[in-house]
């Protein structure tokens, strides 16, 4: 019974064994079950860079999926070749979709080849994932399977215009290959030059398949034309022919610019010996971060990349190649993500007439779900932060290059944060976009092994010679002359306008073989007007205008101006009148009414203020007051001759005096000097001072045949009939000389430079007026955007600087040798009181500040009459008498005390008072017996006894009793 249950527990021990094995054996296959997820690879196998990219792809999903071994999914490579072709790569898509049902691709690797492959996985709901394919033309397929995990090429047309700004070029000339990869960035492009002032005269197209012999053809073309700055669009291949043909005839030479864009730059290293003929060459590349993970990455890719392709040798790394890398990554999360759910396919509709791989192509049931997952996705990639932005990867920094000898230098960065140039990342010293020229990049040493900047164009040596028009006219030949040379059977041009062109092209740092070509018929008559020959430059015909061409707001529609070289403005010459007075009334000319009231006014205040400083102590100012008045201003007015007889005795008379006699010594002597002026000097004046005078009195205006000043005059309201053209200054001349009136013209109005030579002529007769209307002055005209412009400018600058301009001037502007300096305006030579204001300012202010001295002496002395202790009698009354008082003599003046010390009583002393001056015949008022009482108790000492004061309050009191 026992053996039994040990068998029992033995057989159940062992079906516990038995079931604990199952169980762990089962968890352990359900732990290495993995789903396979097929992915195809769309590359050209034929061309090394091909190899390159699946040999990324492959390494990146062993390295993946040695730090992910947990994942339950892993992805299976299905690579196809799409033998460089665009029908290749769509077939091998097509294959993949139908065939394997690959659930995403990645590739193909050119934009042309994307082009019709994404369509494909719109169609059948697989995401395309491109890693190398660039160009902006993608973005307008808007599929939502297509990824461009490749930097955009439009990313890095701020950088490249950058480059031309930062070096001032105004001109540059893309060479690009003709399909969708050249052709989607150009808009871009243009749009970037535009913004820092740069233009495209041409653009250089080259087939992908073109020959040798074909870029040889468009780069000799190039040769031609002045522009030698060039933007290279293209891939490695076709731009390896390019380059090794522009070394062989001669266009990588000193002065000329090359600048790639990424396309080139980022497959500069495995371009090999190719880089020897692109020395000097400037490129935008990718920046890469070299970081220690980068480096050990890249060693065993080396070694990986030997070992399954052992017959090729010397390849680097690109940046497209770690966008491989990357893609990979990217795909393997985001299957991942999506989970090991069925892959499956559904098949399409097909056409009920007919059925094609096309019309039956499968749709996949999770391409949206991977398609999703991968919009998300992020992580640390090989070179930086991956992340996408509406399924293109985020922009990246770029570097600038500079091809030297087996390898490129770095010369400077381009970051998206900030939009600009710098030497190094994060400096502070960089270039706006939008700025000014600066110097943000390093020394660069350029094509030629030249290290001075390249001036962007130049007259090409087997071109032909620039041809300038010149306008040929009748008058003002001192500005543009044109001499048939019948000997020579040539034509000589001659003038200002020319000596300064040829002057200005003397300083140039540059050879400019030009001709100068007169705008005329056979016969030697113009051609046309100036706007006509202006439009010859717009139309090409002429390579510019060289002349006495005007800048005006017109004209720059069509041309640009270099800066102007002669002065600015329209101006009117009229005929110079002597305005010399021969009339009874000459006298009053030298000053102005203003001056001659004040003055007057002057007289009488100082003779009013003399009186009252000086008629209580001076017998000369006493007497009647019909006398005193005449007197008064008899004394000052004889001042302005100096003639005056009567004595000025107290200290503030003689104080007013001394200046009021200083202020007529310096109005009599200008008015002298003015007048002798008036009576010999000639008085010159413009017969018409203003524009508005010739239309009120309804003149005749002259105005330069063909001249846009008829225009002006037009809008100023001037009637047909009155304005007249002419031709030469002789006729002009004539026509001033009769006047208006007679049949020729009050005025005419032409440009300053022609009116200054006209003044230079007949300086004797006519005189310039204005300016009237505001122009720019005379400047060459060149064709739009042409570098010549800054350049004459800069020569201009140079000529005027240096006084070689006026030189030239003096040359051909040559004025009369009586004529003398005038500017031309003309005033009138009256004095004003705006003159003299600060003398008579002074004179009033003493003449004022002596009254007041005085009024207040008085009155404090006099005060116990206007306050008296008995305040009964009226403030009417005693005012009067103040008045009264003040108009008798001061007797204890010491000019009355010396006359009484010379009598012996008090009769002869009032008797002598009475009769100091004949003068003195006004009647004594009862107030005068009062002084007399107050003469008697004067002491010898001239102190007043007591009874001064009680004998004055009882004349006061006798009086009002009256």
């Amino acid at each position: 019974m026992s053996s039994m249950e040990n068998q029992k527990r033995r057989i159940s021990i062992i079906l516990v064994l038995l079931s604990w094995i199952f169980m762990v054996a089962a968890m352990a296959a359900e732990n290495t079950l993995t789903v396979p997820v097929n992915v195809g690879v769309v590359v050209d196998l034929d061309e090394v860079s091909g190899k390159m990219y699946l040999s990324c792809i492959e390494m990146a999903l062993s390295d993946f999926y040695a730090s992910h071994a947990q994942y339950k999914t892993r992805v299976v490579l299905n690579t196809s070749n799409s033998h460089e072709d665009v029908v290749g790569a769509a077939d091998a898509a097509l294959d993949l979709i139908t065939n394997v049902e690959v659930k995403a691709i990645l590739g193909p690797m050119t934009s042309m080849q994307a082009t019709f492959v994404v369509k494909l996985g719109e169609k059948a709901h697989v995401p395309i994932i491109s890693f190398s394919a660039t160009s902006p033309s993608l973005t307008s397929l808007q599929s939502s399977y297509f990824f461009q995990f490749a930097q955009n090429d439009s990313t890095q047309v701020k950088a490249i215009s950058g480059i031309v700004q930062n070096f001032g070029w105004r001109r540059v000339v893309p060479i690009y290959v003709d399909n969708m990869y050249g052709e989607g960035i150009m808009p871009f492009l243009i749009d970037a030059l535009l913004e820092v002032d740069a233009h495209v005269p041409y653009r250089s197209v080259i087939s992908q398949s073109a020959t040798d012999d074909l870029i040889e053809i468009e780069l000799y073309k190039l040769m031609t034309m002045q522009t030698r700055v060039f933007i290279v669009h293209m891939m490695p291949k076709l731009a390896s022919q390019l380059f090794a043909k522009a070394k062989e005839i001669g266009m990588m030479n000193k002065g000329f610019v090359w600048i790639t864009t990424n396309g080139i730059g980022d497959r500069l290293k495995a371009m090999g010996s190719v880089m020897n003929s692109m020395q000097g060459v400037l490129s935008v590349e990718t920046a890469v971060l070299d970081t220690l993970k980068l480096r050990e990455f890249k060693t065993r890719w080396k070694r990986q990349f030997q070992q399954d392709y052992p017959e090729i040798i010397d390849v680097e790394l690109d940046a497209f190649g770690y966008r491989a890398y990357d893609a990979a990554f990217a795909i393997a999360m985001a299957v991942e993500k999506v989970g090991n759910a069925g892959f499956g396919f559904q098949k399409g509709n097909a056409s009920s007439f007919k059925s094609t791989d096309l019309g039956t192509l499968k749709v996949s049931q999770y391409g949206s779900n991977l398609s999703n997952a991968l919009s998300l996705t992020s992580f640390r990639g090989i070179v930086g932060d991956f992340s996408l932005v509406d399924r293109q990867l985020q922009l990246s920094t770029f570097m600038i290059v500079n091809v030297n000898g087996n390898g490129v230098r770095a010369v400077g960065y381009w970051t998206p944060e900030n939009g600009r140039l710098m030497k190094q990342l994060n400096s502070t010293n960089s270039c706006n976009v939008s700025g000014f020229k600066c110097d943000a990049l390093g020394p660069i040493i350029w094509p030629g092994e030249s290290s001075s900047v390249p001036k962007g164009w130049e007259i090409p040596e087997n071109g032909t010679r620039l041809r300038f028009g010149v306008p040929v006219r009748e008058g003002f030949t001192e500005f543009v002359k044109v001499t048939p040379n019948l000997r020579t059977n040539t034509t000589d041009v001659t003038g200002f306008s020319i000596d300064v062109f040829k002057a200005a092209v003397e300083l140039l740092p540059y050879a400019l073989p030009y001709e100068l070509i007169p705008y005329a018929y056979p016969n030697g008559t113009s051609a046309g007007t100036y706007n006509d020959l202006i439009y010859q430059v717009y139309l090409g015909n002429f390579d510019g205008v060289v002349g006495d061409a005007t800048i005006r707001a017109n004209r720059t529609l069509y041309v640009d101006f270099a800066m102007p070289y002669t002065e600015s403005g329209v101006v009117m010459v009229v005929p110079i009148i002597d305005s010399r007075t021969k009339n009874a009334w000459v006298f009053l000319h030298p000053l102005t009414w203003d001056l001659w009231m004040t003055t007057l006014g002057f007289f009488i205040f100082i003779g009013f203020v003399i009186w009252v400083l000086e008629h209580r102590i001076n017998e000369d100012f006493r007497g009647p007051p019909s006398h005193q008045v005449g007197t008064s201003f008899w004394f000052s007015f004889s001042t302005m001759v100096f003639s005056h007889r009567e004595r000025v005795v107290s200290n503030l008379g003689r104080f007013v005096m001394i200046i009021w006699v200083f202020v007529v010594l310096i109005v009599t002597q200008s008015y002298t000097a003015s007048l002798a002026s008036l009576l010999t000097v000639p008085k010159l004046r413009p017969a018409v001072n203003d524009i508005n005078d010739l239309l009120r009195n309804g003149d005749n205006v002259g105005y330069m045949t063909g001249a846009f000043v008829y225009d002006l005059l037009k809008e100023v309201k001037f009637d047909d009939a009155k304005l007249k053209a002419y031709g030469s200054m002789e006729e002009i001349d004539d026509a001033l000389s009769k006047g208006s009136a007679n049949g020729g013209i009050a005025a005419i109005v032409h440009e300053t430079p022609y009116m200054k030579l006209l003044v230079a002529k007949y300086c004797s007769k006519y005189t310039m007026i204005g300016p009237i209307f505001k122009t720019d002055g005379f400047g060459f005209a060149f064709p739009k955007n042409s570098p010549l412009v800054s350049d004459i400018t800069q020569a201009i600058l140079n000529l005027t600087d240096d006084g070689l301009m006026t030189k030239i001037e003096d040359k051909w502007i040559k004025k009369d040798s009586n004529c003398k300096d005038s500017d031309g305006n003309f005033s009138s030579s009256a004095l004003g009181l705006d003159s003299f204001w600060g003398l008579f300012l002074i004179a009033g202010i003493a003449s004022i500040f002596a009254l007041i001295i005085s009024v207040t002496s008085f009155l404090y002395e006099h005060k116990h009459v206007l306050m008296p202790p008995d305040s009964g009698t009226s403030k009417l009354k005693r005012i009067r008498t103040m008045f009264e008082i003040f108009n008798e003599k001061k007797l204890s003046s010491h000019t009355f005390r010396s006359s009484r010390h010379s009598d012996s009583g008090v009769g002869a002393q009032d008797h002598e008072v009475k009769a100091l001056s004949p003068n003195n015949n006004w009647p004594e008022s009862p107030q005068s017996c009062i002084n007399h009482a107050d003469t008697v108790s004067v002491s010898s000492r001239g102190q007043a006894s007591p009874e001064t004061n009680p004998t004055l309050e009882l004349a006061i009191t006798v009086q009002e009793t009256h």
